[in-house]
């Protein structure tokens, strides 16, 4: 291993847990970035006087990071503070319609027969019993491994083999299953939303998106200083164990000599020597031939059809009134079906948004904690968006801002803004070229669109991926497991020449 050098394209998660796992295990690792801090979409942006987290703000799996952290001699709980969040989030279909799921799941029934009735609740137990079968029998197979085919994953699944499979309804849509566990359209809509988790839709979804519901049901927590404070914290182990990161360093071409990589070249003419390259950008951008044209060969493209849900964002500094909100809030849609064929059919901006509210001074009793008196709160508003590029006009921006207004204060939320930054797909775009601004890579649409994601390794020796637009998928810990099975792939290769 004297002669191999890695150099790991991306800051992102994916690409920091791969660096941080080829360090510690003695290889010679450069990471590069664009960006001038670590994280990618795990970032911080800055909305007058505050500073709020604009990417992912829910943290799961914990025991994602406390492995990858244990396996390089740390301890994650000493180099992040993470606090458990007792109200998982408070749900909002009108002033008078308001619903909290909590971690402890009696609490969560109990709720739900309040707000829908005895049914409802055994409903919901049904459900949670299916989503924890689903996410244990993906959870060894294919959560943790290399990417299967079907057949694979159905041998992996173990005695229950295709039997197993078929109980977790891979063939079934999310929003048709959870018909067979509730009746009232609320509680549908509630579960239903998982599946944007992917940034895909309910309605052509597979049922597996289930497991979502359960890993949160397992545990959120909040970290102190947001999720960019984490990817910090990867960042840092990863330099302590000998990776050399460098940041304001874009990669324009993943150099290829003799039918492998042998380097990458930086926007500044500088050529870093590689045998092994691990790229921690979007699938789509590699495709398109952004790193030049012998890797793009290398991965599958990923048609503007099957691009996953982007978003827009404001990042607010505001004083929130009307409405108790807690750190994570969900203010819904009268008609989730319209909003959908919105974003899926019809392309556009939806006309009734839901709207995602992350209030992230709040404590679980609602109150903020450690905002000086007279200082806004950080607030982060989402309102999901098709991945449509520089599609759309500042005027239906503009729009959006309203409708999202007009949904929250049907809630009884208003928030009077400070300042704002906003953030659209074609800024995501700008951000991570090539995918429109999709979030998440391919859409989860369909049973086989799991399987249409790349794995760790591609058909270019020398080159891996990482990242949520690869196997297993989007999400904070699913792209850190990303980023581990990459590194494993390397160190494999390694170990087999």
């Amino acid at each position: 291993m004297a002669d191999e050098r890695v150099v790991v394209i991306g800051a992102g998660i994916g690409g920091l847990v791969a660096a941080l796992a080829l360090a510690a295990a003695g290889l010679p690792v450069t990471l590069v970035d664009k960006a001038a801090a670590p994280g990618g979409k795990m970032r911080r942006v800055r909305a007058g006087p505050r500073e709020v987290e604009a990417g992912p703000t829910v943290f799961t799996m914990r025991w994602v990071f406390e492995e990858i952290f244990d396996a390089c001699g740390a301890d994650l709980g000493s180099c992040v503070s993470l606090a458990p969040a007792a109200i998982l989030a408070r749900h909002a279909w009108s002033a008078d319609e308001c619903l909290d799921l909590f971690a402890d799941p009696a609490r969560s029934e109990t709720a739900i027969a309040d707000f829908a009735g005895k049914r409802e609740a055994e409903g919901f137990r049904r459900f949670r019993a299916q989503a924890g079968e689903i996410y244990r029998t993906l959870e060894g197979p294919f959560i943790r491994g290399q990417r299967p085919s079907p057949v694979d994953l159905a041998l992996r699944a173990g005695p229950r083999g295709l039997g197993g499979l078929m109980r977790i309804q891979p063939f079934t849509t999310l929003w048709s299953a959870l018909g067979t566990h509730f009746r009232d359209p609320r509680l549908r809509q509630l579960f239903g939303r998982y599946a944007t988790y992917c940034g895909s839709s309910p309605f052509a979804a597979p049922a597996t998106l289930m497991l979502v519901a359960h890993v949160e049901m397992e545990g959120v927590w909040t970290v102190a200083g947001g999720l960019s404070r984490l990817a910090e914290a990867v960042a840092d182990l990863a330099r302590e164990r000998g990776a050399d990161l460098r940041y304001g360093a874009a990669a324009t071409e993943i150099v290829v000599e003799g039918g492998r990589v042998a380097g990458v070249v930086l926007e500044t003419g500088e050529r870093l020597a590689a045998t092994r390259v691990v790229a921690n950008a979007d699938a789509a951008a590699l495709a398109e031939g952004l790193f030049g044209r012998e890797p793009a060969r290398a991965v599958a493209p990923v048609p503007v059809g099957e691009r996953s849900l982007s978003a827009v964002t404001f990042a607010v500094a505001g004083r929130p009134d009307g409405f108790d909100l807690v750190r994570h809030n969900v203010f819904f849609s009268p008609d989730y079906a319209a909003e959908f064929a919105d974003l899926t059919r019809a392309g556009r901006l939806p006309r009734d948004p839901t709207v995602y509210v992350c209030a992230q001074d709040r404590r679980d009793d609602g109150r903020p904690d450690g905002v000086p008196p007279g200082t806004p709160e950080a607030l982060l508003c989402l309102v999901n968006a098709p991945a449509a590029g520089a599609a759309f006009s500042l005027e239906e921006i503009a729009r959006c801002h309203d409708t999202m207004s007009r949904r929250l204060s049907a809630c009884g939320l208003t928030i009077s803004e400070t300042a704002r930054t906003t953030t659209t797909p074609a800024e995501f775009e700008r951000l991570f070229p090539a995918t429109g601004g999709a979030l998440y890579g391919r859409a989860s649409h369909g049973w086989m669109a799991s399987f249409r994601r790349p794995g760790a390794r591609t058909r270019l020796p020398g080159l891996y991926l990482a990242g949520g637009s690869v196997h297993p998928g989007p999400g904070v810990p699913m792209a850190a497991q990303s980023g581990r099975l990459a590194a494993a792939s390397v160190l494999r290769d390694l170990g087999s020449t």
